[in-house]
């Protein structure tokens, strides 16, 4: 087998293995908790301190953007073979 193409292959199964697993976590678990709000679904606001409801996030949790992208593009599919 020739050195250089087991380096090849040794270089990308590190970063293929991170991306399947990240792809599984979308599936799995496709939310998860807001960094803005810590999961609370509420933040403060600056001058008064008053709770309000997070901008950011709804209840608390968040799509993840490996899920996000996804959902993109099975709504472009879905549109284009209608």
């Amino acid at each position: 087998m020739d050195p250089l193409l087991t380096l090849a292959i040794a270089a990308a199964t590190p970063a293929a293995l991170v991306t399947l697993g990240y792809a599984g976590l979308c599936w799995v678990k496709p939310v998860t908790t807001c960094r803005r709000c810590a999961g609370t679904g509420r933040t403060t606001t600056r001058v008064l301190r008053r709770p309000r409801a997070c901008r950011r996030c709804d209840r608390g949790h968040r799509l993840r953007a490996g899920r996000r992208i996804f959902n993109y593009f099975h709504r472009l599919r879905a549109e284009a073979t209608r």
